[in-house]
């Protein structure tokens, strides 16, 4: 009887001091953070950690009054004890995975604060820790239920090194790749990735240490493990959005039949166009003549063709270089290269590439100013005598080909 009141006493002991710590605890430990007001304080005496240390206080309490118990025993007294050490240990090392825990969330807190949409994730890092914490934390407790050394489990296990590298292969493969993924700075959450192989086309929005999670554009998640973007290679778009410049290379397909050399009434229709008074002046050392020259060639409609008369493509192509340099939404930076070039000629026609940088990275308003540009150059395409490539058989029956520029267009 003495016995079985001592064991109850020291229960009810137990129980009531764990209350009084996890209130004591609460309320001075979160007076002296909220006084300190420091980044390492809110960390340490963050209240998930407070709680379980709070809850240690039973376990120990148990752990040292059991000695204290008439006669017990010595068999039941140990058994008591270790499953008191036990409780304390578990309790501990959630302790110690909320700490990290709570490290982490005040480092993303700190890093959205310096950037908002690109941090640095040290989520791997921290579950890396946990897990080494965890594994300790069972190796100990299963010691210590069975009243043995924790060095002859460890022993074993080292026995078993061959198996645990095969379970954990992924495991490590991961961590290492999370490393130097880190190391290297080559991805952040908030970077826009592309990786066909595994369907990724979108923002990362979760680094952790088996896998990352990519948010594609239809809203849909994609989860790749770590050590594939170590093993395989990904298309990271950090950069354009660092540059603040977006690349446009796309090409209109100008028909071949539509291409001739600008005569003289040609000419002077398209000299009032101001974007191109440069080009007749000086531009690459071509003029617009008026008079043969010698060494002129007669062509087979008997006109002729001056060595540096020009074609309407080339007059085109030189108006297209000149409306991007006066776009005001084009990017005209260093390393922000900007160009009107014809390609190799092809079945589908000449195609006219143009070559430049947009001074926004949003979306949208790429689109926009893509599409501006294009519509604006397509509509101007008729003043030049050309017209696109157009693949229907029947387009030349209904639709011929526009003749020489015979008014004046109004000037750009």
């Amino acid at each position: 009887m003495q016995t079985l009141a001592a064991l109850f006493a020291l229960a009810f002991a137990a129980l009531l001091t764990g209350w009084l710590a996890r209130l004591l605890v609460l309320k001075v430990f979160r007076h002296m953070r909220d006084t300190l007001k420091t980044g390492w304080s809110q960390v340490l005496m963050h209240d998930k950690v407070l709680r379980r240390i709070a809850k240690a206080v039973p376990s120990l309490i148990v752990q040292f009054g059991v000695m204290g118990v008439p006669y017990l025993e010595p068999r039941w007294s140990t058994l008591i004890t270790n499953v008191a050490i036990a409780f304390t240990v578990y309790h501990l090392a959630r302790a110690l995975c909320d700490l990290l825990n709570a490290m982490n969330e005040a480092h993303e807190r700190d890093e959205e604060r310096k950037a908002a949409a690109q941090t640095h994730s040290i989520k791997s890092y921290v579950q890396l820790g946990k897990l080494l914490i965890c594994s300790f934390a069972v190796v100990l407790i299963v010691a210590t239920l069975l009243n043995r050394s924790p060095l002859l489990l460890l022993s074993g296990l080292g026995a078993m090194s061959a198996v645990l590298m095969l379970v954990f292969k992924d495991t490590i493969l991961s961590f290492v790749a999370g490393v130097q993924l880190g190391s290297n700075d080559m991805l952040r959450v908030g970077d826009w990735i592309e990786m066909p192989q595994v369907g990724a086309d979108g923002f990362v929005i979760d680094i952790a240490l088996n896998t990352v999670k990519v948010q594609n554009f239809d809203k849909t998640i994609t989860t790749i493990p770590t050590w594939r973007l170590m093993s395989d290679s990904f298309k990271n778009w950090r950069g354009m959005f660092e540059a603040g410049g977006r690349r446009i290379q796309r090409s209109l397909s100008i028909d071949a039949h539509s291409i001739h050399m600008l005569s003289k009434d040609e000419r002077h229709a398209l000299s009032d166009i101001a974007l191109l008074r440069d080009y007749w002046n000086e531009k690459t050392g071509l003029r617009a003549v008026d008079d043969v020259q010698p060494g002129s060639i007669t062509a087979q409609s008997g006109h002729l063709i001056a060595p540096n008369q020009v074609s309407n493509l080339a007059a085109f192509k030189a108006y297209a270089y000149a409306y991007l340099l006066a776009h005001p939404r084009i990017h005209q930076g260093p390393g922000m290269f900007l160009l009107a070039r014809t390609l190799e000629p092809s079945p589908q026609g000449v195609p006219l590439q143009l070559y430049c940088y947009t001074n926004t990275t949003i979306w949208v308003e790429y689109e926009a100013i893509q599409g501006e540009i294009f519509d604006h150059l397509i509509a101007m395409l008729p003043h030049f005598g050309l017209k696109l490539y157009q693949r229907s058989s029947d387009y030349g029956m209904h639709y011929p080909v526009p003749g020489p520029v015979t008014t004046t267009p109004t000037a750009m």
